[in-house]
């Protein structure tokens, strides 16, 4: 139970740092924090099922389900891609703007327009 509390209060880390912030690499970084906490959550949920590897050597026991775990090394690379593109355009709109600020950015482009 104290897993689980503590992955929702990284999420809420995760959550406060896109809403409170105007920094767009600090948005980035709390979307990091969230995927990281799902992930984790994934695979705490996915190995309460059991432990052991799928190898059937003696019998059938309580093993692991390795698809939650499939689905998790996925979801991390996609965070990854995600991340690397956020990043990308973050620079993209500090060289067009001159800030990481949300609120000069937009000013900035209301201006241009």
């Amino acid at each position: 139970m104290i897993e689980r509390i503590l992955l929702l209060v990284l999420f809420m880390i995760g959550f406060w740092a896109i809403m409170a912030h105007r920094n767009i690499i600090k948005k980035i970084f709390g979307l990091n924090i969230i995927n990281a906490s799902v992930v984790i959550l994934f695979i705490l949920e996915g190995s309460r099922i059991g432990n052991e590897v799928p190898i059937m050597y003696g019998g059938i026991g309580p093993t692991a389900d390795p698809i939650p775990q499939a689905l998790m090394l996925t979801a991390i690379v996609i965070g990854v891609c995600v991340t690397a593109l956020s990043l990308a355009l973050a620079v993209h709109l500090y060289r067009t703007s001159g800030s990481f600020d949300i609120d000069v950015i937009k000013r900035r482009i209301q201006d241009e327009a």
